[in-house]
């Protein structure tokens, strides 16, 4: 029973997979944002990315 209970304590102080658990948090957090904004960032990307091109072109000639 003491073995068990050195565990536990043991456990309970090892804080080794804070950092992933941290990580994976954060990286929920963004995909939520970006699904919940995916039309205006899709928007923006298509918006950027065709002033882009027309700056491309425009360059060559």
């Amino acid at each position: 029973m003491k073995s068990f209970k050195k565990l536990m304590v043991n456990l309970w102080k090892d804080e080794s997979a804070q950092g992933a658990t941290e990580y994976i948090l954060l990286l929920v957090a963004v995909v939520a944002v970006v699904m919940l904004f995916r039309t205006q960032i899709t928007q923006a990307l298509s918006d950027k990315l065709g002033e882009l091109g027309g700056n491309i072109s425009g360059f060559g000639k």
